[in-house]
């Protein structure tokens, strides 16, 4: 097993909601631990708390409870922990500054942080990082602004920035969901191979559970601010324990269904409001096998295997061991 690097321990994080209408229960109990060299995958739909997640891991926001440990330890200088673990943003043009140039984007970090010795020893930098995202030849990049690259390029561009800082851990909320279709799998491959060969702990935060298995090692399923399933990602995929984690799988594109369809649940109504989420498990409203146990009671952990678990009171009433888990 690879050692981890960055790890989230129950981690809670509650908003005051507008006007005073209550408390936005955003992430509930959430633990989460990363390892060099592994990317791993957060998966959800949109509202459930993902992102909230990846900014609480950078400590973006502070938890309202729980702790972040970097290599084991609390988090203490946060200029240090924000130069280990980096942030990448769904949107590339809104993370980059409008009026400054590629250059200035991946130099200024490299100044802040003293990895440049001097103006010749920055330029040489900031090209071997270009050439690191695979922007080159190196020239045609360095002097343009955000607006005269691709949406695949400024992303490119932004993946250099968060490298430039040489971090430990990367976490990429949604960062291919703003690109064309056509894009998406190169920006993919790129942040797969800079965690395979940069050691990197990599956190890939998706609605999409089609993506998360192509490119995660594991993946770990997220609903209404609670953790419901995780495993390997060729195991959860192939064999769902949670009905929502089934649903995310249905609701994925894929062409062996044509030729092969497979019994498919339906899920009943719309996502709970977080500001009273419902009690029990958080899906049982919508859930098509819910028992009455769900809407009293949350459900504990139950051990499939391996790496994997889930909390459903379904698999707790029927523990089976996963193949391949």
């Amino acid at each position: 097993m690879s050692d981890i690097v960055l790890e989230g321990r129950n981690l809670t994080k509650h908003f005051k909601a507008a006007r005073g209408r209550g408390t936005v229960h955003a992430v509930d109990d959430v633990s989460l631990a990363l390892r060099s060299g592994t990317a791993s995958a957060l998966v959800g739909e949109s509202g459930c708390g993902k992102s909230t997640v990846a900014r609480l891991l950078a400590q973006v926001y502070p938890p309202t409870s729980g702790q972040v440990l970097l290599r084991g330890r609390k988090v203490t200088g946060f200029r240090e922990y924000r130069r280990q673990v980096q942030l990448i943003f769904q949107d590339p043009f809104a993370s980059l500054n409008p009026f400054h140039r590629v250059r200035y984007h991946l130099a200024r970090p490299l100044r802040l942080h003293g990895h440049a010795r001097s103006a010749a020893h920055e330029k040489e930098l900031v090209a071997e990082l270009l050439e690191r995202v695979s922007l080159t030849p190196v020239e045609q990049f360095m002097d343009k602004l955000p607006h005269e690259l691709s949406g695949g390029q400024r992303q490119r561009v932004a993946i250099a920035r968060a490298l430039a800082v040489r971090p430990v851990a990367l976490i990429a909320d949604e960062p291919v969901s703003m690109l064309d279709v056509s894009i998406r799998l190169g920006v993919l491959r790129l942040l797969e191979t800079l965690a395979a060969e940069s050691g990197l702990a990599l956190l890939y935060i998706t609605h999409d559970i089609a993506s998360a298995r192509y490119f995660a090692e594991d993946i770990t399923v997220m609903y209404a601010g609670r953790l419901i399933e995780s495993g390997p990602s060729e195991a959860l995929t192939q064999s769902p324990r949670h009905p929502y984690t089934q649903l995310l799988l249905d609701s994925a594109p894929d062409p062996a269904r044509h030729s092969a369809p497979v019994p498919r649940l339906g899920a009943r109504g719309e996502p709970p409001s977080l500001i009273a989420p419902p009690g029990g498990c958080r899906f049982h409203p919508r859930c098509p096998v819910a028992m009455p146990v769900c809407a009293g009671e949350v459900p504990g952990r139950t051990v499939l295997g391996a790496d994997r678990w889930t909390h459903c009171w379904q698999a707790e009433a029927r523990p089976t061991s996963v193949p391949g888990g």
